[in-house]
């Protein structure tokens, strides 16, 4: 049986702060499999507001919110989910606590876990994040998917942590701020198993509005194993 295939969009969606309409209508055309969300909601009633978002674009939760600290994975119908875990990394004094998500899943024809995570904007937290992450991503058996916020490029060190060993697409637009970017720091890596037939950033106007991210999709074909 030939590998399933997979679209994966990972997006900063601001705290839904902006033009939310534009950010519903600009994702439901993306039509994603698994939606890898940063900046979800993460405080007050956020199941209610997390499950409000799925429903607007037809899709489901699968994991995240505050347990992980406003990271959400969302996954469309033809997506089974069959174990979710979150962590946290450490806080450190006066800085946000941040963490990562994780569900593992399966379509017709492959199986797969996923994780999503959005690391500092302070430089001397990221190498310990990035660190975390990647020892829990390592632990994983099978295909893995992870998206993220790195709040760097790919020349950081943290970009590299979390890269090593993973494939991503070495020539990617850049992805902040979306009214001009000029800064590639969010990416979606794959496992040596999962094969990426596509990989783009959406910049559009639409998408201007939908946030100060642009959204990073990939089109992926798990293993046939």
């Amino acid at each position: 049986m030939a590998g399933a295939r997979l679209r994966v969009v990972s997006y900063n969606v601001h705290g839904l702060k902006d033009d939310r309409a534009a950010l519903i209508a600009l994702i439901r055309e993306l039509e994603p499999d698994v939606l890898v969300v940063q900046e979800a909601p993460r405080r007050f009633r956020w199941r209610h507001k997390s499950a409000a978002l799925a429903d607007d674009l037809g899709m489901v939760v699968a994991a995240g919110g505050l347990p992980s600290l406003g990271n959400l994975l969302l996954v469309s119908l033809r997506v089974a989910v069959h174990e979710t875990w979150c962590m946290r990394y450490p806080l450190t004094p006066g800085r946000h606590l941040r963490g990562a998500a994780f569900a593992r899943g399966s379509v017709r024809g492959g199986q797969f876990t996923v994780s999503g995570s959005h690391l500092a904007t302070d430089p001397a937290e990221r190498p310990t994040q990035a660190a975390l992450w990647k020892q829990e991503l390592s632990r994983i058996d099978g295909p893995v998917i992870a998206a993220a916020d790195l709040n760097e490029g790919p020349g950081g060190g943290a970009w590299r942590t979390v890269g090593d060993g993973l494939i991503s697409s070495a020539d990617a637009p850049a992805t902040f701020p979306a009214t001009l970017p000029n800064r590639r720091i969010d990416g979606i890596f794959v496992s040596p198993g999962i094969t990426i037939e596509r990989y783009g950033v959406v910049e559009s106007e639409q998408a201007r509005r939908a946030s100060d991210h642009l959204p990073v999709v990939a089109d992926v074909k798990l293993s046939s194993e």
